[in-house]
């Protein structure tokens, strides 16, 4: 059996703060090189709920291990995923911590291949060629309204339902989180982010912030602190995540 190669080597950045008017910070972050796997949870339900939700999703992904192929990587993540939602329903159960629950916006990859697992408002970017896409959708009452026309992205950073989220770790019977896939090249430049950041920063903003030369960890502090200047009214959690294609694969990885 032959042993996979790696085709990139990975430069990352991984911040989360509580922001200028929270008390305590409910995001949690999982930067697992590793195992080709960032991710950010944005807890909800208060301090003893929240940030309870969002760290059992965290320590879940950190059982990940070493997977063998893309397709392994995927399912082990949604594995401990699916135990997370189960932890955090027990936990609310027990401790009478309704409303808890958390979002989860996670980035995998394996060799080339890459993959998006979410579900809620968190999201995961792709800069590529100086072009910009979300490679997630969110799952949220203002989300639903946009696409049906009846509000502008503008709107609903601000609608005062921006909170309101349709799909969400340790909320309701089983666990669903949506699922992408597709293929890394050299040079992308992914970001992952509670909405504490696109709250504030619309996606022209971002493009061009994440278009900055420089690495990983300037890029991420940058956004960090853009937010903060704006007023951070949620916690922010940003994870910049570049690929490099290692040696002799740079033809491969394009």
């Amino acid at each position: 059996m032959n042993t996979p190669q790696p085709v990139f080597s990975y430069d990352f950045a991984a911040l989360t703060d509580r922001g200028c008017q929270r008390a305590h910070n409910e995001d949690s972050i999982a930067a697992l090189p590793e195992y080709g796997l960032w991710a950010v949870a944005d807890g909800m339900g208060g301090h003893a709920a929240g940030e309870v939700a969002s760290g059992m999703i965290a320590e879940e992904l950190a059982s990940l291990g070493v997977p063998v192929s893309a397709q392994d990587q995927r399912a082990r993540v949604i594995e401990r995923i699916d135990r997370a939602h189960r932890r955090i329903l027990d936990h609310a159960q027990q401790n009478g911590a309704g409303g808890a629950g958390s979002t989860v916006a996670a980035l995998l990859l394996h060799e080339a291949e890459l993959a998006c697992v979410w579900a809620g408002d968190s999201r995961i970017y792709l800069l590529r060629d100086d072009a910009l896409t979300r490679l997630t959708r969110d799952h949220s009452e203002v989300a639903m309204l946009v696409a049906a026309g009846r509000m502008t992205e503008a709107e609903a950073r601000s609608s005062g339902r921006r909170n309101v989220i349709t799909r969400a770790i340790g909320v309701g019977a089983a666990a669903d989180p949506e699922t992408v896939t597709g293929m890394a090249k050299d040079r992308d430049r992914f970001l992952i982010c509670s909405d504490g950041l696109t709250e504030h920063l619309d996606d022209a903003e971002i493009a061009a912030m994440l278009g900055r030369s420089g690495p990983a960890a300037a890029i991420a502090s940058a956004l960090l602190e853009e937010v903060l200047r704006r007023g951070a009214r949620d916690n922010v959690s940003v994870i910049v995540v570049d690929c490099l294609a290692l040696p002799g694969m740079a033809e491969d990885a394009e």
